[in-house]
């Protein structure tokens, strides 16, 4: 009896894991990136490059902050490229 009533929890605690993580769209790793330079491209055409002194990615939305000499810049991802040197 014993071994039924683990077997039916071992299986409905799989269940549960499995519906939880089909049921987002979240990664349920997160990995902490660093990197020292970007390139940003501007709305005017204008390409800003620096070391990065920060950056931030945002998970409800496709938009980058990056710090780059004193100045903050908020982006579309498409329109900025991170490098790890």
């Amino acid at each position: 009896m014993k071994k039924i009533i683990a077997v039916l929890l071992v299986a409905v605690i799989g269940l549960s894991l499995a519906l939880f993580t089909v049921g987002c769209n979240k990664q349920m790793v997160d990995l902490t990136y660093s990197y020292e330079r970007a390139i940003i491209c501007l709305p005017n055409g204008e390409i800003v490059e620096g070391r990065v002194s920060s950056w931030t990615d945002f998970e409800d939305g496709d938009q980058i902050q990056v710090k780059i000499d004193g100045k903050t810049y908020l982006v579309h991802s498409s329109n900025v490229v991170l490098i790890s040197d």
